[in-house]
């Protein structure tokens, strides 16, 4: 929806309080915040809980007397395309007087907010986007990822397809979004399987506005492959995985990206194999149960993972202008860079990297329900455990520094 903007204040929620300190109350005015993310397209989905995450964090910040003794006024638009997203990005910093950017799912969009945010020396908090590139050959100083990478989700996933028996020695056919993350994403998976004894069969790009996916299923079906992999985004993995549950194919299939709003589009019966997540709403921690309670008295479902991340990340920025007592770029990047610790309502805290501004948690593979099993239409998938194991360092599973092309 071209131009749409929602203005997102104070509200009368309960407070669920991350930790960080209590509020000084000196300067005045609200602090205001660019957020963009996608409400149309194929990403649109996400977008909505993006900002359902988003609205629910500001609330209970500004309930509790907001940051630093001022509001938090937090723009909600539309990103729409890359080019849009610069736009955008540009005039909320110019006209708007936002005092920093945050947001994105589109991997495209966010490379184009990220230079935004270079040219004019601000923050931007890239919340959802998960290319290895943009935290990669294309980072920058005044850009931190919060989302994990598609090397991560590779190896979140990867590890229990490979304990399961379905890479070493396996005729696999992938299918990929033909966009820079669907890109990116292939290149870490074919890495992967061919690391590990896997041999690719099909090898096919589809647009990121197909919904008929016929032509590829006839191919598959002609490959015979073992496993089948994806590397689709948005709610191209639910038109799939209908089409191919109709299609009555006998393959394995699994993905190496799945974000649970896509994975409940999907329905019960109709969606099988391994996945990876960031997050999901059954972590038995007790800040993921209080903020999925919390979520469900609000809007009446459980928190999409991005719901979740959008919610931690404003959480993170309150924190850390706390910390530095403003928001001033350059205060918030050395905070950000001095590796802080950061509640992300998991068993482990997260820290930026400070070479390459990459948000360092944990993952998690989930596998499908089988028939018959779900509570309601949002438990149809069972949550695995961590990556890294809790004896393991959180960065084993991320790019080390020698396989990643950020410079800065």
């Amino acid at each position: 929806m071209t131009n749409r903007r929602t203005v997102l204040k104070a509200g009368a929620a309960g407070a669920l309080a991350l930790g960080f300190p209590s509020v000084v109350r000196a300067q005045s005015g609200a602090i205001k915040i660019g957020h963009l993310t996608p409400l149309t397209g194929f990403l649109g989905a996400l977008g909505e809980y993006a900002v359902m995450g988003i609205k629910m964090a500001t609330e209970e910040i500004n309930a509790a007397g907001g940051v630093l003794g001022r509001k938090l006024d937090v723009m909600s638009e539309d990103s729409v395309n890359p080019a849009t997203a610069s736009t955008k990005a540009q005039r909320m910093l110019e006209r708007d007087g936002v005092e920093f950017l945050m947001g994105e799912i589109n991997s495209a969009s966010a490379q184009t907010i990220m230079q935004v945010a270079a040219r004019n020396k601000k923050l931007f908090l890239q919340i959802g986007a998960r290319s290895d590139v943009l935290r990669g050959k294309n980072c920058n100083r005044y850009t931190f990822h919060v989302d994990i990478p598609v090397t991560v989700m590779v190896n979140a996933a990867g590890q229990a397809l490979l304990r399961d028996g379905h890479i070493k020695g396996k005729r696999i056919f992938a299918l990929t979004s033909d966009y820079l993350f669907g890109h990116d994403l292939a290149k870490a998976a074919k890495a992967f399987i061919a690391a590990n004894g896997g041999t690719i069969v099909g090898d096919e790009l589809t647009a990121t506005d197909t919904t008929d996916f016929s032509p590829f299923l006839l191919k598959i079906r002609q490959a015979k492959p073992d496993l089948v992999a994806t590397n689709l985004g948005g709610n191209q993995v639910t038109n799939f995985v209908k089409q191919y549950a109709e299609f009555g194919l006998p393959y394995q299939v699994a993905g190496f990206n799945l974000n649970t709003a896509d994975a409940w589009a999907a329905g019960e019966g109709n969606l099988a194999g391994i996945w990876p997540t960031v997050w999901h709403h059954d972590l038995d921690t007790p800040g993921t149960k209080a903020f999925v309670a919390a979520f469900r008295q609000k809007y009446g479902k459980p928190p999409e993972n991005h719901a979740w991340i959008e919610y931690v990340s404003l959480k993170i920025m309150a924190q850390a202008i706390n910390a530095t007592k403003g928001t001033d770029t350059e205060k918030l990047i050395a905070y950000f860079e001095s590796q802080a610790e950061f509640d992300l309502l998991k068993a482990r805290k997260g820290y930026f990297r400070s070479w390459d501004h990459q948000l360092i948690q944990e993952a998690f593979p989930f596998t499908v329900k089988p028939k018959g099993q779900a509570k309601d239409k949002w438990d149809i998938l069972a949550f695995g455990a961590a990556v890294p194991a809790a004896n393991q360092p959180l960065e084993s599973i991320n790019p080390s520094k020698e396989l990643n092309a950020c410079s800065m």
